[in-house]
């Protein structure tokens, strides 16, 4: 009897060990037909590795290789899962230090579907949104919280989408935090170990482009400093297929999910400052458009969804919104009308506040630009005149759910707006049809 309690006691002891080992994560990375992402973060250097299954043949196990989380990444690792099958469902299994992990939610990734040249296109779920602030009282300025309702996370895990794409501001750099490398990874990590946000990372697929808060101070641009130091932080955290275009840095990437394909913008690496008077004024600048049109014009997908960090079609030339630049908006807007590329749609974060702006074209179908913010970060009260506002303006902390159904040349998005317990707040629906 005091063998079998001594061992239990071991054994349990052993667990609780492994779990003060686990900081934040597991969280599901991109994936793909014949790879998946995997990422972990841990307390202090240890062993991690993935053991996953076919959900539909659990004896068949795999494993990813074995990585060594160290200080100097934040104690960040990014393993792949590359003996997988398309359109499958696996089952996964965290180790550190050889030990399981037991997480109190459902452990599964998919793969996508091989439908090209079968059968029409998947059905997809996804959510989408902007600015998440966790309050850290001794850093943050004095007086009332700027973050609040943190269960909004749990309320997009019980939507169970298949994926999550991040508009930016996905943590918020203070200014203990911007000048110095360690200060960035504290700053993530410390967002990223959000309670709440633990059954999203495990569950949902994770894509991410940033923002002026998740890249430097407010507003920051081009000439912050330390740029480079930021991009190397967020690579860390947001584990993408590629970053940057043409050899150049920054996060612009792009990635497909049945027929649907997402254009990710960098609008602050190669950003103007706001108040640039001289010289080339720009949010993408002329490289990344010239890759975009062409990365569009060769793109089949039926929805185009192009990722800013900021508004794009908002016509109040305020704050950071495109407006503000507007040689290099109409410069987009411009190629975007000569190529005659259908099913373009933008979404934008930023603001605080969420909205569907809706641009009439002459001789061609609408823009429209879905902005989705904020999560937790503090909400934008002011009025404001977008006079191509469609509904109303939602003011509280809200995501997008975006549903993509339908036959391959039948297709239909529909997108409902939901406040921080989940409920219904507004539904918009397009057509695939009415984006040519």
């Amino acid at each position: 009897m005091k063998k079998i309690f001594s061992l239990l006691f071991i054994i349990t002891i052993s667990v609780f060990s492994q779990k003060a080992l686990l900081q934040s994560g597991p969280m599901l990375g991109p994936t793909e037909m014949r790879e998946t992402m995997l990422w972990v973060q841990t307390t202090k250097a240890a062993q991690v590795k993935f053991a996953y299954w076919d959900k539909e043949k659990p004896k068949d196990k795999y494993e990813t290789k074995t990585a060594l989380t160290k200080e100097e990444d934040g104690f960040t690792a990014t393993l792949i899962a590359d003996k997988v099958e398309p359109g499958r469902i696996y089952n996964y299994k965290l180790y550190i230090n050889n030990k399981p992990v037991d997480l109190p939610y459902r452990n599964e990734f998919k793969t996508l579907k091989l439908w090209q040249w079968r059968e029409d296109p998947p059905e997809i779920n996804f959510v989408t949104g902007s600015c998440a602030y966790v309050n850290e009282p001794v850093y943050d300025r004095p007086g009332k919280g700027y973050g609040s309702d943190y269960e909004i996370f749990t309320a997009i895990y019980e939507k169970k989408p298949d994926f999550m794409v991040w508009l930016g501001d996905n943590y918020y750099l203070r200014e203990v935090d911007w000048n110095t490398r360690s200060g960035m990874i504290k700053r993530a990590t410390h967002t990223r170990s959000l309670p709440e946000l633990q059954p999203v990372w495990g569950t949902v697929h994770q894509y991410g482009t940033w923002d002026d808060h998740d890249y430097g101070p407010n507003n920051s641009d081009m000439g912050f400093i330390h740029k480079f130091k930021a991009l190397e932080v967020f690579k860390l955290f947001f584990p993408m297929n590629s970053y940057g275009i043409n050899g150049k840095p920054g996060l612009t990437t792009s990635f497909e999910w049945g027929d649907c394909e997402f254009f990710m913008l960098d609008n602050r690496f190669y950003r103007t400052p706001n108040d640039r008077k001289t010289g080339y004024r720009g949010i993408f600048g002329e490289e990344q458009i010239e890759w975009l049109i062409n990365a569009l014009v060769s793109s089949n997908a039926t929805f185009k969804f192009i990722i800013s960090g900021g508004q794009v079609l908002n016509p109040v030339a305020k704050y950071e919104n495109y407006s503000t630049y507007p040689e290099e908006q109409q410069k987009l807007l411009s190629l975007l009308k000569a190529e005659n590329i259908p099913g373009v749609i933008f979404l934008s974060g930023d603001r605080h506040h969420s909205e569907l702006t809706k641009m009439e074209r002459e001789g061609t179908y609408p823009l429209y630009d879905f902005t989705a913010s904020s999560f937790t970060a503090g909400i934008f009260t002011q009025p404001e005149d977008n006079e191509w506002r469609v509904g109303e303006v939602i003011k509280k902390h809200n995501f997008l759910h975006i549903n993509v159904s339908g036959k391959r040349k039948d297709r239909v998005l529909k997108c409902t707006y939901y406040d921080k317990d989940g409920k219904e707040i507004s539904v918009f629906t397009l057509k695939a049809a009415d984006l040519k």
